[in-house]
């Protein structure tokens, strides 16, 4: 890692019957604490944010503007990694060759299909391979720092149960992009002043026309600016309160005024709305099996995916149940029920497996599927229409109210993690 007493790079070019002349190939433009940032760093984070950009279908702001906008997230990832690093998060090797066949596979690509295709886009696979690395860590970070953190009552879940009976039609459904100018926790009147004006200015330009991903990529402060601002679908008890009050007023395609929240002030653009049946409403449930194979340091990723290649075929082809091969295969402790889970909600599986048997008809088998467990066939047995026990409400209530807090409490740690780093911009300097 740079030091901080790495000022610059230079080179001498020898000039024929001249003195030597000295050429800048590279400088700082940034400390964080105890590293810096260089411009070729920052050039190089440019382009990549243009590429997203342009996959997007988002027009890039003018390179001057996305440059400032991308320096102030670096430094905002280079403060988080610092942090982290400094209390003992770490990725390892093995940890990170898994992610990285993880999302190889989730692109439907083999590992060396996947390398390739990073290298037509002219990325390279090792710097994509550690940017990565970092990625888990911040989310690690962010698990620990942040969301672990999220206390919620039995006080807080019964006012919320209570208000859900109070108001039991307004289960709309909103459709959210947002623009964060952040706030120092201590903020002076004219440093509030000049972030509300500029708020202002984001908000005019939005409202004369200006794309919203554009303004988002070239003002956000916050940590999905590049992904155009958007929150996606939110139903209104999942959304900050402040954003709720301002979304129920407004119509799709609407601006709001400014919002302020503890983080800074907030522009949002409801994208779209729409609502959803009165009272409780019954959810899906699913009755289903699977066999697991783990993968370990004796079983490779390819070798569980073959072994249960091998067993789907086998029980496809009437050859052998699918009970019978969980009894004998499965690494899970289901593997004594032939791989039986019993009834399952929406949210009582990590994501992958979810999805894996979401889109299965009864009685068919998946293809492996891979979750941080290692790889699966599921079989669906049964579906089924259900009321909410008392139980599960309380438990659904509990992670709404969690996720509400959530983005307005990272947003926080953000800020006093900026205003705690000791940060040096130097982008003007030439």
């Amino acid at each position: 890692m740079r030091k901080l007493l790495i000022l610059a790079v230079l080179t001498v070019l020898p000039l024929a019957g001249q003195a030597q002349k000295i050429v800048l190939v590279d400088r700082i433009v940034a400390i964080v604490n105890k590293e810096v940032i260089t411009f070729s760093e920052l050039n190089e984070a440019v382009a990549s944010a243009e590429r997203q950009l342009r996959r997007q279908g988002t027009q890039a702001p003018a390179r001057e503007v996305l440059g400032q906008q991308m320096l102030e997230r670096m430094v905002m990832d280079k403060a988080q990694l610092q942090f982290a690093r400094d209390t003992g998060i770490r990725v390892d090797e093995v940890q990170l060759d898994r992610a990285v066949l993880r999302v190889a596979e989730s692109n439907k690509m083999t590992l060396a299909e996947f390398r390739r295709a990073l290298e037509r886009d002219r990325v390279s696979f090792d710097l994509w391979r550690e940017e990565l690395r970092e990625q888990i860590l911040l989310t690690r970070l962010r698990e620990r720092e942040v969301d672990d953190k999220i206390q919620v009552s039995e006080t807080e879940v019964d006012l919320y149960l209570e208000e859900q009976k109070l108001q039991p039609g307004d289960r709309a459904e909103y459709n959210v992009s947002h623009i964060l100018v952040r706030l120092p926790e201590q903020a002076s009147p004219e440093r509030i002043e000049a972030a509300r004006a500029r708020g202002e200015k984001i908000i005019a330009e939005a409202r004369q026309g200006a794309d919203f991903a554009r303004l988002a990529a070239a003002y956000s402060d916050a940590f999905d600016a590049m992904q155009g601002g958007i929150l996606g679908w939110r139903t209104h008890d999942r959304l900050p309160e402040t954003f709720a009050a301002a979304l129920t007023r407004m119509k799709p395609g609407e601006i709001s005024p400014i919002v302020r929240s503890a983080a800074g002030f907030h522009i949002l653009k409801l994208n779209d709305r729409r609502g959803a049946a009165a009272g409780v409403p019954a959810v899906a449930q699913t009755r289903l099996r699977h066999i697991l194979v783990r993968v370990s340091e004796t079983v490779s990723e390819a070798a569980a995916r073959r072994r249960l290649t091998d067993l789907r075929e086998r029980i496809a082809g009437g050859r052998a149940s699918f009970a019978d091969m969980a009894r004998a295969h499965s690494d899970d402790a289901t593997a004594a029920r032939g791989g039986e889970l019993d009834w399952v909600y929406p949210g009582d599986t990590v994501p992958e497996f979810e999805r894996g048997y979401q889109g299965l008809a009864i009685g068919e088998v998946s293809q492996p599927v891979r979750t941080p467990f290692g790889y699966h066939l599921i079989e669906v047995l049964e579906r089924r229409s259900a009321d909410l026990s008392p139980e599960r409400r309380r438990m659904q209530a509990r992670q709404t109210l969690r996720e509400r807090k959530s983005d307005e409490a990272y947003q926080e740690w953000l800020r006093q993690l900026r205003d705690q780093s000791y940060v040096e911009l130097r982008l003007e300097e030439k």
